[in-house]
């Protein structure tokens, strides 16, 4: 039943991250969730990721990022939230945007990728080095700050080897590369009729409060340790 389980959420999750964006596009502008006792100058969080990120088909201030913002926001933290979610975006993907990112004053890092690379069936070694590097670049800009990682499922149709293989990349880049892991972001979510929007692929609202609460559970103890820098 567990297999079962998460075959069907593997599904849902490397579907649910849109169309791919061609390789020369420039990348897409981050949004800033609102936060009205920060600044520009403040400490960010930013969330790179897909489709699950920017909150496809709902609204900016339904995205998870944006709840992540009014829960900093009622803990009296001055971090400012910035959406990077990009539709179709693969790890490779991200890895071309993060130096852009990068100009922001980063506090934390929240990685969600790979969902993509799994759907296209991309090697997960390279997908490993791309998260990997991603990591690297963002502590060689910012060197304190904190990088927390979503761990996601590829298709069952890929063959048990691959979706093994690629399930255990994140935990092993969380472990060796001293992040936080969330075990897997649409815990909960995923394969629930009434938590996703008419595709049966995007979280709704409510599945995006969800997944809101679970990064909270995992982001919160980050927050904490650092304060407000």
């Amino acid at each position: 039943m567990r297999n079962l389980k998460l075959g069907v959420m593997a599904v849902l999750v490397a579907a649910a991250c849109g169309g791919s964006r061609e390789s020369g596009e420039r990348p897409a502008a981050a949004s800033v969730a609102s936060a009205p006792a920060t600044s520009a100058a403040s400490p960010t969080v930013v969330f790179l990721g897909t489709s699950l990120t920017a909150g496809y088909g709902l609204d900016e201030d339904e995205a998870y990022p944006a709840l992540i913002q009014q829960k900093i926001d009622s803990a009296g933290w001055p971090y400012r939230v910035i959406n990077a979610g990009v539709s179709g975006e693969t790890s490779a993907g991200g890895l071309r945007r993060i130096d852009w990112l990068l100009r922001q004053p980063v506090a934390v890092l929240v990685i969600e990728l790979g969902a993509n690379d799994g759907l296209r069936g991309q090697d997960v070694t390279a997908m490993r080095g791309n998260l990997e590097r991603i990591i690297e670049r963002t502590r060689g800009a910012h060197p304190n700050a904190a990088i927390v990682i979503a761990g996601m499922e590829s298709p069952p149709n890929m063959g048990s080897a691959y979706t093994s293989a690629f399930r255990a990349v994140f935990p092993a880049v969380a472990r060796e590369r001293g992040a936080t892991l969330i075990p897997f972001l649409l815990d909960s979510v995923a394969a629930i009729p009434e938590l996703n929007q008419a595709d049966g692929i995007h979280p709704t609202a409510e599945g995006q409060a969800i997944v809101a609460r679970t990064v909270w559970r995992y982001l919160e103890p980050v927050l904490a340790r650092r304060g407000g820098t």
